[in-house]
């Protein structure tokens, strides 16, 4: 294995993390871990931009801390016997954001999983206390040996309860009953893309959380109506560890040198466009688009500043596959715009959040459920992407105040449609290919708006940008390609949704 090798800022970041859990009584250097404490708390802050190498060094102490035998928390499933041990959660604002780290390496969970915890049927309990080597292998009636030896050989592999009950043949509306908000605290949490956390998110994680570690990019965009602050902004300085240096490794890609061409104060917007212009002639990782890929849509939103913008672009979307007005195609992309539930279903909030289906979420419609209402749906970045959930789309139309819903449940899940998407609401997401409504932006540029000090054009310039992974399109013309097919779903992971049920008698309406 190749050893990691940190740069000076690195190096110093991880020392003064190291210090912050020997207060805390982990040794990472020599392993020693002293039972919780429970008496002191404390927040540091990592803060970097794109390529300064956050997610390397949250990576390297995530598994500095395991090697030393700190029990990682999930949100997939808890031992009644770890209160005692010490622990490490890492999480993300968003299921899309904990993905990201996940392809990493990093087993990243949602804040929403740390903060509702599963309830799981005695019987397949018993499966997961062998798993995690608390109890003997259990017989349990209709499950056959060869079924377990699969969930054991998943388990090692993947360290996911669920994937595991799922490669013994089980559902999670099998073995998991319910949910609950937690109760006990926890130990140490990674966040990441802390830029997105609101203040009352960060109350809550600093009640769950004596020591709070938040990972954070300052040249990103603010959460909405909080002043352009974000919330490690508002630490002592103290407790604030900078990397300014950008990597070798990113040093040559042309996405990140653009964003970073931002930070100089003597580029406006016409000179950024010329350096996007000059970028895309030597190397095809960025592309000048003389009209919107339509083909990219249904998996990458195209990002845009203004609503004006976002609904127009999806009418025009819809239009081009001939979509009819009254249903959904398989294959349209939605955006989960929140859940519509009364306060006495607040467990069947907590089973769709906890199943993926929070604000901002990315899925996929796969076609109507079993009952009127229901829709299958494909969560993008939930470890359990296939759901059956209770759902109202709306489809907002250009120039009218009430948005169109081709069909709903009388509560559940409410959906957006997602061809398109606001710059604000695409922090915490990265897809392959991302394409930029440059005409939006000039926009931002000409009316001279500020955020936190900066051109409000550069901050979504920039979060947009660095959403890309590999290829940057900046769109400069109100245009919109034809597809070359169909949408489509067939390469979507075909397994049987879980459903997420709404009893008639627990409605009550």
């Amino acid at each position: 294995m190749t050893a990691v090798t940190f740069s000076d800022d690195q190096a110093q970041a991880y020392d003064s993390v190291s210090e912050m859990l020997e207060r805390a009584g982990i040794q990472l250097g020599d392993g020693l871990l002293m039972p919780p404490r429970g008496t002191t708390s404390e927040v540091m802050a990592v803060i970097g931009k794109a390529g300064s190498g956050k997610t390397l060094l949250l990576a390297e102490l995530y598994k500095a801390l395991a090697a030393a035998g700190v029990e990682l928390v999930s949100g997939d499933y808890e031992s009644k016997r770890a209160k005692e041990r010490r622990s490490l959660a890492i999480l993300a604002p968003t299921n899309k954001a904990a993905s990201v780290l996940r392809n990493r390496g990093v087993p990243a969970t949602t804040i929403h999983r740390i903060l509702y915890t599963p309830v799981y049927d005695p019987m397949y309990e018993s499966i997961a206390e062998w798993l995690l080597g608390n109890e003997d292998r259990p017989e349990i009636e209709g499950l056959a040996d060869e079924a377990l030896d699969r969930a054991e050989a998943s388990f090692q592999l993947h360290k996911s309860m669920p994937a595991a009950l799922a490669a013994a043949g089980l559902r999670g509306s099998d073995f998991i009953t319910g949910w609950k908000r937690r109760e006990d605290p926890l130990d140490i949490g990674f966040v990441d893309e802390a830029s997105m956390l609101d203040k009352r998110q960060f109350e809550d994680l600093q009640e769950i959380f004596p020591n709070l570690l938040l990972f954070g990019d300052p040249a990103q965009l603010a959460p909405v109506n909080q002043s352009g602050e974000m919330m490690f902004e508002s630490l002592q300085e103290s407790q604030k560890l900078h990397l300014e240096r950008i990597h070798r490794q990113d040093a040559d890609n042309p996405i990140l040198d653009l964003a970073h061409a931002l930070a100089d104060p003597m580029v406006d917007f016409y000179r950024f466009e010329k350096m996007v212009q000059e970028a895309a002639a030597k190397d095809d990782r960025v592309v000048w688009g003389q009209r919107v890929e339509v083909d990219l849509m249904s998996r990458s939103p195209v990002l845009v500043w203004r609503n004006a913008t976002r609904i127009r672009l999806i009418n025009a979307f819809r239009h081009v596959y001939d979509a009819p007005e009254d249903e959904l195609l398989e294959g349209e992309p939605l955006i989960c715009d929140g859940i519509e539930l009364p306060l006495k279903h607040r467990k069947k909030r907590q089973d769709l959040e906890a199943r993926g289906l929070i604000k901002g979420a990315q899925v996929v419609y796969l076609g109507p459920g079993r009952k009127p209402g229901f829709s299958r749906l494909h969560v993008f970045g939930a470890q359990e992407p296939q759901v059956s959930a209770a759902s109202i789309v709306k489809i907002e139309k250009p120039d009218e105040e009430e948005p169109f819903i081709p069909f709903a449940a009388r509560m559940g899940a409410t959906f957006l449609h997602g061809a398109a998407c606001t710059i604000h609401k695409a922090q915490g997401s990265q897809w392959d290919t991302v394409q930029v409504f440059a005409p939006d932006l000039e926009i931002a540029a000409r009316m001279g708006r500020v955020e936190a000090g900066q051109p409000l054009w550069k901050r979504l310039a920039y979060v947009a940008i660095t959403r890309a992974q590999e290829r940057l399109i900046w769109v400069v013309r109100s245009r919109l390609a034809k597809p070359t097919g169909p949408l489509r779903v067939d390469d979507l992971r075909a397994q049987p949704a879980a459903a997420l049920t709404l009893n008639a008698s627990e409605l009550d309406v």
